[in-house]
């Protein structure tokens, strides 16, 4: 399972300006895959010598791309191993970072938390009853 992508959509949107308000202000620019990631992924998932059969535990089960590239080893074409989906170093800048700065009328979150968050992956349990609810 791929995080956000950047795709060809999704870059427009954001020079667009229209990304924002579309996603809730996800940050595309720093934690976006490529396209390739992925195809990273499935290279690695078909090389049975690498342990990613061991990783993924069989066929049926949910894998995400970015957990394989740390398991395995594997980067994005430009260097970096975007974050999971399910970690805290992704959702936290992601989702509960904009509000907390939208509800201090516009103050910022220090950088020594956004920089320092732990990659801590939440149980995919936390992800099945949606979204939390509105104010």
């Amino acid at each position: 399972y791929p995080g956000v992508v950047r795709t060809e959509g999704n870059i427009q949107a954001l020079r667009a300006g229209t990304w924002e308000e579309a996603t809730g202000g996800m940050d595309l620019e720093n934690n976006g895959e490529t396209v390739r990631f992925s195809g990273r992924a499935i290279v690695h998932l078909m090389d049975s010598t690498n342990g990613s059969l061991e990783w993924i535990g069989g066929s049926g089960k949910v894998g995400v791309v970015a957990e394989l590239a740390k398991f395995v080893g594997f980067v994005d074409e430009d260097g970096r191993r975007p974050p999971s989906i399910r970690s805290l170093r992704y959702l936290l800048p992601s989702f509960v970072f904009p509000k907390i700065e939208k509800e201090i009328n516009g103050g910022k979150i220090p950088d020594f938390i956004k920089f320092n968050i732990p990659d801590y992956l939440l149980p995919w349990d936390v992800f099945m009853s949606g979204p939390p609810p509105e104010d």
